[in-house]
Parts: C-alpha cells; sequence; structure tokens
C-alpha cells in the first residue's frame, strides 16, 4: 500500500497529469518532425539543379548551349542556342489569333467606323481601280488569307495599301504556325489580285508568293544615337520576342555629341585566346563581358570584326574579317543594351579623352573580380588579356564566385534575322505542313569502332523501311544533313517529297536579298554562305517539322557520342 500511494504522489505519474503529458509528448514529436522536415527540405534545396540556365554552374550552362533539345545535333555540326531559344514556344504578344468568323461580315458593307455603307450604283463602279482601303476588300483579303494558309495561325493584318496595277492590293500579317517547335512571330506580305465581277461582287483571284507584297513591307528610318533604348513588341507578359521578316536595321550605333562620350562609361576586353574557336566558345566568352557591363553598368565596346573557326569554313582554315552581324541580330542587341563598336570608340576616344580628362583603368588580371571594379570611377575599363591559354580566354573573368554576381544575359543575343529569313522563307514554301529527318553520317559514319552500326543505319535502304513506320505516305519530309551528295536518298523520293537545304541555293545566291544585303554589309565584298550558316539555317529549318526524326534516338542505337556513352548522353 505505502508503494502504491507513493507512485499515485509523484508528479509525472499523478492520474490528473496524463493527459498533459500525453499532449506534451504529441508536441515534441510533431516538432521533431518539423525540424526534420526543415533539413530534408534545406537538403534538397542545397542539391537541386534548376532548368534554368542562369542559375547553373558553368560546365552545366556549356552543356546546355552546346545540346539541342534532340539528341542528334551537336556543338560540332550546328549552331548553339541563343535568347530567343529560351523562350517559351506559346508566348504571344496579340492574344488569341484571328479567324474567319472574326472577319467575315457576309454581304454589308461596313466603312471604318462600323456604320453600313448606302447602297451605290454598281454601274458606276465598273472600270475603277480597286480600293484597298475599302474596309469590304481588307476584310475578303483577310478571309482569303486564313482561308488559303490553314497551317498558321494569324495575329494581325496590317492596313491594305494599293500593288502594282488597278486590281492588285498589298497586306502584312503577323502569325505563328499552328504545329513546330517555333519561337517568335513571323511576318509575310503579299500581293493580292482583286476581281470586280459585273454584279459589283468582289473577290479574290489570286495571291501571290512569300513576301510579294512588297508595298505593306514597313520602312524603317535609320537611327543616329548608340544609347537610344526602344521597346520590342513582348508578349502578354511584357518580355520581347523576335520578329522575323521585317526589315534589318543593324547600322553601327554612334555617339550623338562629345558631351555624352565624355558621361558616358565604358567596358573593354583587349586580346585573349578566344579568337578562332568554336562559335559556342566565342558566345560563352561574349556574354560573360557583356554581362559584366550590365553589372557594372558600362556601354561594352565590342569588336564587331570575328574570326570563324575552320570547322565552319570552305578552305578548312580559320578565316578573319567576319562580322557579328553575319549570324546574330546586332539590331536587337543595340536596342536592348549598351554596346559601341570599337572602330567608332576609340575614334571618339582619341578626339575627346585628353580634353575632357578621361581616365583608364587597365586590368590586367582575371581575377580581379567585377565586384572590385564597381567603384572604379574611370570613364574606360580595359580588361587585357595575355597569351598563355586558357587563363586568357575571357570567360574566365565570370569563373567562381562571380558565376552568382554577374549573370549571362542571353534574352539578348538573338540569331540573325537575315538567317531566319531563309529559314521563313523555306518554311513557307512548304505551306508549314512538313516532317523533318536528321541524318548524321560523314566521319561519323566511317568510324566504325565508336559506331558500329551508323553506317548500315542510315543507308537509303534502312531509312526507307525506319521512316515508312513513322512518317506518312507522300509527306513533304525535310532532310538536314552532313552528306555532300543528297543523290544517296534517292530512294526516298518514292515515298516522300524530299527537299534538302541545297534545294534552295537561290535564297542565298548573287541574286538573292542575303547576298546583296550581306555584300553592304561587307563594305562590297561578297559573303560566303560558310558552314556555321548552313547548319543553322538546317538546324532551325528542322525543328520547325511537325513530325521531327533523330539520328540517335530514331534511326540507329548506337551513341551520339560513341559506344558506351548512351547512359552519359543529355
Amino acid at each position: 500500500m505505502y508503494g502504491r500511494s507513493s507512485l499515485y504522489r509523484t508528479g509525472s505519474f499523478r492520474v490528473e497529469n496524463v493527459g498533459q503529458n500525453v499532449l506534451a509528448l504529441i508536441g515534441n514529436l510533431c516538432f521533431s518532425l518539423f525540424v526534420l522536415g526543415v533539413l530534408i527540405f534545406t537538403l534538397l534545396a542545397t542539391t537541386y539543379e534548376p532548368e534554368d540556365p542562369m542559375f547553373n554552374t558553368s560546365r552545366k550552362i556549356t552543356k546546355f548551349l552546346t545540346s539541342e533539345s534532340n539528341a542528334t545535333f551537336t556543338k560540332d555540326n550546328t549552331n548553339v542556342r541563343t535568347g530567343e531559344d529560351f523562350m517559351p514556344s506559346h508566348e504571344t504578344a496579340y492574344g488569341n489569333f484571328i479567324n474567319v468568323s472574326d472577319v467575315d461580315l457576309g454581304e454589308i458593307r461596313m466603312d471604318v467606323n462600323g456604320e453600313e455603307v448606302p447602297e451605290f450604283d454598281c454601274k458606276a463602279e465598273m472600270g475603277k481601280p480597286i480600293d484597298c482601303r475599302d474596309p469590304e476588300v481588307f476584310h475578303l483579303m483577310m478571309t482569303a488569307a486564313i482561308e488559303r494558309f490553314k497551317d498558321i495561325h494569324f495575329y494581325k493584318f496590317g492596313k491594305a495599301v494599293r500593288g502594282m496595277n488597278d486590281s492588285s492590293c498589298h497586306m502584312a500579317w503577323r502569325y505563328r504556325p499552328n504545329e513546330g517547335k517555333a519561337t517568335g512571330f513571323y511576318k509575310d506580305y503579299r500581293e493580292f489580285v482583286v476581281h470586280r465581277s459585273d454584279d459589283c461582287k468582289l473577290s479574290v483571284v489570286g495571291i501571290g508568293g512569300y513576301h510579294s507584297g512588297w508595298n505593306a513591307r514597313k520602312r524603317k528610318k535609320n537611327q543616329k544615337g548608340g544609347f537610344e533604348k526602344k521597346r520590342g513588341e513582348g508578349d502578354q507578359q511584357g518580355s520581347v520576342v523576335p520578329i522575323f521578316g521585317e526589315n534589318v536595321n543593324d547600322t553601327l550605333p554612334v555617339v550623338e555629341s562629345e558631351e555624352s562620350f565624355s558621361r558616358g562609361k565604358y567596358l573593354f576586353y583587349s586580346g585573349g585566346g578566344d579568337r578562332c574557336k568554336s562559335m559556342d566558345h566565342y558566345l560563352w566568352s561574349f556574354m560573360c563581358a557583356l554581362g559584366e557591363a550590365q553589372y557594372l553598368n558600362r556601354t561594352l565596346v565590342m569588336d564587331m570584326s570575328l574570326c570563324l573557326s575552320s570547322i565552319y569554313t570552305a578552305s578548312g582554315l580559320d578565316e578573319e574579317g567576319r562580322d557579328f552581324r553575319f549570324y546574330f541580330d546586332f539590331e536587337h542587341l543595340k536596342e536592348s543594351a549598351s554596346v559601341l563598336d570599337q572602330g567608332q570608340f576609340w575614334e571618339d576616344w582619341n578626339k575627346w579623352h585628353k580634353r575632357n580628362r578621361l581616365g583608364l583603368h587597365l586590368v590586367e588580371d582575371y581575377r580581379i573580380t567585377p565586384k572590385k571594379l564597381a567603384g572604379v570611377k574611370d570613364s574606360l575599363v580595359m580588361r587585357k588579356f595575355g597569351s598563355v591559354e586558357p587563363d586568357n580566354y575571357w570567360y574566365r573573368v565570370c569563373e567562381g564566385d562571380t558565376e552568382s554576381v554577374v549573370q549571362r544575359p542571353w534574352h539578348l543575343i538573338w540569331k540573325s534575322k537575315r538567317l531566319m529569313d531563309i529559314v521563313t522563307t523555306i518554311t513557307t514554301k512548304l505551306n508549314w505542313d512538313f516532317d523533318s529527318v536528321h541524318v548524321v553520317r560523314g566521319e561519323k559514319a566511317r568510324d566504325r569502332d565508336r559506331w558500329p552500326n551508323l553506317a548500315s543505319d542510315t543507308s537509303p535502304e534502312a531509312l526507307v523501311s525506319t521512316l515508312q513506320d513513322k512518317i506518312d505516305y507522300g509527306r513533304n519530309l525535310y532532310i538536314a544533313t552532313d552528306e555532300p551528295d543528297t543523290t544517296f536518298f534517292d530512294p526516298l523520293k518514292d515515298r516522300f517529297k524530299s527537299h534538302f537545304l541545297d534545294d534552295y541555293r537561290d535564297l542565298w545566291d548573287e541574286n538573292s536579298e542575303w547576298y546583296s544585303e550581306t555584300t553592304k554589309l561587307n563594305h562590297g565584298v561578297p559573303v560566303e554562305f560558310d558552314g556555321y550558316m548552313k547548319a543553322s539555317v538546317d538546324t532551325e529549318i528542322f525543328l520547325r517539322g511537325k513530325r521531327q526524326i533523330e539520328t540517335f534516338n530514331d534511326l540507329t542505337k548506337d551513341c551520339k557520342d560513341g559506344v558506351n556513352t548512351c547512359s552519359s548522353a543529355s
């Protein structure tokens, strides 16, 4: 009895305390679970590697930039990814697309204010030129375009203007393909032939080819200022998206006055071992310089003349003197960032730096971080790189702790609109209704040790056998390939309507708009349509196919990087 009474008297075993003890135990358990959850979340957060390239290490971003969404294209045979590739393909600038029900007004004639137009004398209209500004004509042309081009979505129509004669009207529109991996908007302007019948009924009897409506083409004035920014057209969230098919205005920016030059702050990278390297190497370094310039709030002084690596040239040698604008959209860059050509900069610097006492801060060690340069007051910060590789690569500036401070602004670099216009022309000629296949052969097919099955798996007989189960009979099939002799693929013609890049050589020959514009950029010297350009265009057309067949994913079991590398391939 004594022992039992003493147990009842101890505080922790009193009956009246049992409920409190249970609640305390549950509380402690919940708190322990909470702490454990926090630890697990922290561990996951520190080890998680997101898809956003801006949060990845330099090794991972390099891998990201030099690999495409398909497993076929690699840095040795295609172009690197640029800013527009980071955009979701579903982004739109105008909301819902336009369909026939939005523009078909039936028999009612409306004026520009939406008011019904009174009856008119039909006989008086006979013999008169077609009034392209008439809302009825405008709506008729829109309806005809939507009904004719069923594989694209229309987002905006421009005003109709007079064409080449009394029965011709020109009209422009912006659109996107219904299917395919395409970013940005495309612009087309075409000629419409409008016929008036004896009862004055109007009808569209003909629509011209791609970009046939020249009078509807937007004319741009040259910009004089080097530091003016203008907002591009964006989606509903405000991000800028590329528009292909516009006139290109990529004239070099200039400084308006001595006063504005003297107020400016500049960053210049001099020398280094990045020259004549592959294009992905060049971009990785250039974007580091551009990122630092933005971090320091300075204008980047850039060299517009590139050295094209031998891997892209017909001569097999490195070739100097290639203009930046041949490959990338300088118009978008100069309107989105503060950049200046080094030729213009040094001309102005030599004229004005002494008179205005403009200082120069020289940096000869890449380990001096952008953070340490943030307080520099001198007008020009010049990073000078030595001759010892790889310590003289520009991208070394952005390594280490700087990665979390200086972010490469990939959204500022888009592919050349001139090259993209070639892509658009070819896909338009195919009515945006085609499938695509990439066939890798060349040196890889000859290396049986690393790719034992590639040659046989990409033979014409094997291709016919494989593709007949993947592509419908009679479809337009675009073949992107490094095989120089396209007659190799002749057996496919019995089943598909095959197309190759070389089928469209007229788009860059001496009579083309591309040839004329690049020659003008190159001071009257004709420009070679080089291997990088061809790979860029080939890749972009491939990515616009409705069905895309890859070499290493679909045509062969060989690994992209050779035997026993499939598990590590991305």
